[in-house]
């Protein structure tokens, strides 16, 4: 079992939400996710959507517990609208999905504070590069809006400096934050006789004689090389952050998580590897203990009889009501002082809102599970004893479509617990495609279905009773018989090796008959 105290004692969780501008690509035929997809295999088609598409807002609410108050937590939410870097060399493509853009439209997703807000980020790699070229002095405006404004600024600065005077200076107006560093770098490298400062009004703009200006670069503490980094640093933006969150080491909660830590991986850290098990290595090493609220909370309804519920929101709702039998015991949790909005305002799928929502379930659920295993409830819970009953949960992140349920972050996965394959085969519908046989079955339950033969085809449920259901809907069918599938008896690899070792016996056979025969 994982042992979660030796590693992260008393660290509290942190919940974390991403949104995202789209979630799938639009793939068909063997590239389509499906229930007959190993861990590997759904890992590699879900990578092209994840290097597709990109993250516009990411939430994150941190717990702690509130110092002399038993089993008190105070969240601190906060939300952060991002947008790809885009400095020199580095000018990210990414594309929108309408049905994300619809959903999130729905719940009143601002797309200007992504589009015109957003904090730029970038991952090691891109870092590298443009850690390079700034260093060198091989940075260059590469974008044609950023050229023609960086055109407009050098031909305004340079009709100004034909009629200024040595320590004259102008503003810039309008320009702040990281386009500033980028105004001020290509000002610095065009003209030999300014210096340029950042001030709340804008970029200013002073003429300075070539001595003043060397000096300026090497004696001031805004000489170039620290200026540098902090271009560097401006470029960075969100990473930054990311960075101190992976030394923080605290456990990362989330909510059917999977496509979260792809992104993660992808944006902040590396490209994503084509190994899938890289990418499991990589990510225990940048969060050793991961809790995906979905996969607890599966196991705890079950248990519970809780009703039936298809969402984040929902789960936290049953845990917040009479049907939660420790509702009256369990943790408390508070708002920070600059965190008050989710107080009384539900904001569902707003990023920070869902990463409370994560934490606060997890909290309430673990709470749940101490004090089942307990005769006697428990007077004071603490945290390092709700990470002592999650401990089976921990790393164990959930798969929405794949072959199994869910993916073992500290270790190998655990075999598939879906319900077996069926075989279908099919007499009297020649040409019948897959499309076909899903429509077939689609009004009494829902299959991925792969074709085996011309005739023949693998159904696969995630349920069930949706695999037993069919198999008595469909027994003693005359033209469609189901079965389940075996391996050795079906499988058309298998029959052809068959085939020809039947062949060739059957020739060894006759040649040895026919030898003993002879003179």
């Amino acid at each position: 079992m994982f042992c979660t105290r030796e590693l992260v004692f008393f660290a509290f969780p942190a919940g974390l939400d991403i949104e995202f501008t789209g979630l799938r690509s639009n793939l068909s035929g063997p590239q389509q996710i499906s229930l007959f997809d190993l861990p590997s295999e759904w890992y590699l088609k879900t990578r092209q959507s994840v290097q597709q598409f990109t993250i516009c807002q990411i939430g994150l609410s941190v717990f702690s517990a509130i110092e002399g108050e038993a089993n008190k937590y105070i969240a601190h939410s906060c939300n952060f609208f991002l947008f790809p870097t885009t400095f020199g060399i580095l000018d990210s493509e990414f594309s929108f999905q309408a049905s994300s853009v619809q959903f999130l439209n729905q719940y009143g997703f601002n797309y200007n504070k992504f589009l015109k807000n957003g904090i730029p980020y970038m991952n090691e790699e891109q870092e590298k590069k443009i850690r390079h070229d700034i260093l060198t002095g091989n940075w260059r405006v590469r974008s044609s809006p950023d050229k023609d404004q960086i055109k407009a600024v050098i031909d305004k600065v340079t009709r100004w400096l034909d009629l200024a005077k040595e320590g004259d200076w102008m503003t810039l107006p309008g320009i702040a934050g990281f386009q500033a560093f980028e105004v001020q770098l290509v000002l610095r490298q065009a003209l030999p006789d300014i210096w340029t400062v950042l001030k709340d009004e804008g970029v200013v703009v002073k003429k300075v004689s070539k001595q003043h200006r060397w000096y300026l670069q090497n004696t001031s503490c805004d000489r170039e090389s620290c200026w540098k980094e902090k271009i560097l640093l401006s470029a960075r933006g969100f990473s930054v952050f990311f960075q101190m969150l992976v030394k923080a080491q605290k456990p990362l909660v989330g909510h059917n998580m999977m496509m979260d830590l792809l992104h993660l991986h992808e944006k902040f850290f590396r490209p994503l590897p084509e190994s899938y098990d890289q990418f499991k290595q990589n990510i225990h090493s940048l969060f050793p203990v991961l809790i995906d609220t979905k996969n607890v909370t599966k196991d705890i309804w079950k248990e519970m009889n809780f009703p039936r519920v298809s969402n984040l929101s929902e789960v936290y709702e049953v845990l917040n009501s009479d049907l939660n039998p420790t509702k009256n015991s369990g943790p408390e949790i508070v708002h920070a002082s600059r965190c008050e909005k989710y107080v009384k305002t539900k904001c569902p799928h707003e990023a920070a809102y869902d990463a409370f929502l994560c934490g606060s379930v997890l909290l309430k659920v673990a709470h749940l599970l101490l004090q089942k295993i307990h005769i006697d409830p428990v007077p004071e819970s603490s945290f390092p004893q709700y990470l002592d009953v999650l401990a089976p949960y921990v790393n164990q992140v959930n798969l929405i479509r794949a072959g199994v349920p869910k993916i073992n972050f500290s270790g190998p996965d655990y075999p598939s617990i879906r319900p077996p394959i069926l075989i279908l085969s099919i007499k009297r519908w020649p040409g019948v495609s897959e499309q076909q046989v899903y429509h077939k079955f689609q009004n009494l339950c829902k299959f991925d279905v792969r074709r085996l033969t011309r005739s023949q085809f693998l159904l696969l449920t995630n349920k069930f009773k949706d695999a037993r259901n069919v198999l008595k809907e469909y027994r003693g069918h005359p033209t469609l018989c189901i079965s389940l599938y075996r391996y050795w008896r079906h499988s058309p690899d298998v029959n052809c090796v068959l085939q020809v070792c039947g062949i060739v016996t059957a020739w060894a056979l006759l040649a040895f008959i026919f030898g003993r025969s002879g003179p």
